[in-house]
């Protein structure tokens, strides 16, 4: 997989998904930088996997993400790999979902992850390498009951993702995403045994996908095994969206 020593910032760190992309790429032996709004969590990171740093940055304070970026390229000597896992809901019907909070998802979710590419881009263009993964959502194809907004800052980012691949591509820099359908989480965990019954019959593998299926799924696109695919959304969802 050739990840050994690889520069990787994994922002979105400390949920689910998080830890298991800080696992993943812990044990292919890259460098890690995990960030996070979790202190408690970032630490616990920390005991687990000792050879990462952990900062703690809120991604919806746009003024500061390009020192933010050079802070990181910084402390890993050259950025090379970014994955973009951070993200927030704010769920409600459409009639009900305010003004606020349709702007507070799309501005952590989609102008972030596109200010963090920006950034980050600049800094592989220097190094003349780079790979860029963006984790969308399922909803963000399919859109979902009382998430519009989500629906639509997930759309957003595989959106920006073809349109920053286009600009890159002869410049050796890969930007992909990978989508994940309803995964084994603490939020999944909360949803009652009934809805969860419902949700699994619509999924043609007949379970819910594990954080590893998905952190596997980046692991390859991070790696030169994937050179050649680009502008692409890689879906992990046991088949429940085929399009």
């Amino acid at each position: 997989m050739n990840l050994k020593d690889k520069n990787v910032l994994i922002t979105g760190a400390t949920g689910g998904i998080g830890k298991s992309l800080v696992a993943k790429f812990y044990n292919f032996g890259a460098k890690i930088i995990a960030t996070g709004t979790r202190e408690e969590k970032l630490d616990k990171l920390k005991e687990e996997f000792p050879k990462i740093k952990v900062e703690k940055f809120k991604l919806d304070n746009h003024s500061e993400i390009e020192k933010f970026i050079e802070k990181i390229d910084t402390q890993l000597g050259g950025l090379e790999i970014l994955i973009n896992n951070a993200g927030i809901t704010l769920d409600n019907l459409s009639i009900r979902l305010t003004e606020e909070n349709w702007k507070k998802v799309l501005d952590v979710n989609l102008t972030s992850s596109f200010l963090t590419c920006k950034y980050a881009i600049k800094k592989m263009l220097k190094k003349k390498y780079g790979k860029i993964i963006n984790i969308t959502s399922i909803v963000g194809h399919t859109g979902n009951l009382g998430q519009a907004n989500y629906a639509a800052s997930k759309a957003g980012i595989i959106a920006f993702s073809k349109s920053l691949a286009l600009e890159y591509a002869k410049k050796n820099i890969n930007i992909n995403c990978v989508s994940p359908g309803f995964i084994k989480t603490d939020m999944t965990d909360a949803i009652n045994d009934e809805f969860k019954k419902i949700l699994i019959s619509k999924i043609p593998s007949g379970d819910l996908g594990s954080a590893e299926d998905v952190s596997n799924c980046v692991a390859f696109l991070a790696s030169d095994m994937a050179k050649y695919i680009n502008g692409e959304t890689i879906h992990v969802n046991g088949g429940m969206y085929m399009s």
